[in-house]
């Protein structure tokens, strides 16, 4: 699998996903679900609106999904999921995702397929923090309290790496200041981590 990492929204390496489309196809889904805990509102669409855009201007074909229309249903997903080798995993608070993924089986999905060349993953902020094996120390910039889907904080991310991706850093974001203390948590605990400022993209082949 080929992950394309950015810190926030699509970044500065968007040549790479036109030369994807170009040797691949045009599909991609777009997971919305870390956005589940905020209230529907402007600010909202709004922000969900701008990232489809982003991708159709790179010339993707784009098709929203939420993963908590799953819950329990993991074969359906499955099946949806056939159509796509492609996913965009969008910004949000990285608990709420972690508990998504769980719920619907999209972890079990995307950890089965990780090893496979002719699979991409797209995200930014939550979708690429929960990347981590362990979630803790950021829930000093997202609130895992906030359990919209009524069970336990999930602190195990999907395991495809040993650190932590702090997004965000030294960066004009509203968490500039939260991930600051992020990193001195880190520091203190001895937790691995890998800071991103808002326009960086990590490229990494799953192989």
């Amino acid at each position: 699998m080929k992950l394309y990492l950015s810190s926030y929204k699509l970044g500065n390496k968007t040549e790479e996903l036109k030369k994807w489309i170009k040797e691949n196809n045009n599909r991609i889904c777009l997971i919305t679900s870390a956005k589940d805990c905020y209230p529907e509102n402007k600010e909202k669409q709004d922000s969900i609106d701008f990232d489809i855009k982003e991708l159709e201007d790179l010339g993707f074909n784009v098709t929203l999904l939420s993963l908590k229309d799953y819950f329990g249903r993991e074969r359906e997903l499955l099946k949806k999921l056939e159509d796509f080798n492609a996913f965009y995993v969008i910004g949000g608070n990285v608990f709420t995702l972690r508990q998504a993924m769980h719920l619907s089986g999209f972890d079990k999905f995307i950890n089965s397929i990780k090893k496979q060349p002719n699979y991409l993953y797209v995200a930014y902020s939550a979708g690429i923090c929960v990347l981590a094996k362990d979630l803790h120390g950021l829930d000093i910039c997202d609130d895992p309290s906030i359990n919209v889907y009524s069970i336990d904080t999930i602190w195990s991310g999907l395991g495809f790496f040993n650190y932590l991706f702090l997004p965000h850093y030294k960066s004009k974001h509203k968490e500039t200041k939260l991930i600051d203390e992020c990193v001195k948590y880190c520091k203190i605990n001895n937790i691995e981590f890998r800071t991103l400022k808002d326009g960086d993209v990590i490229i990494e082949n799953m192989m």
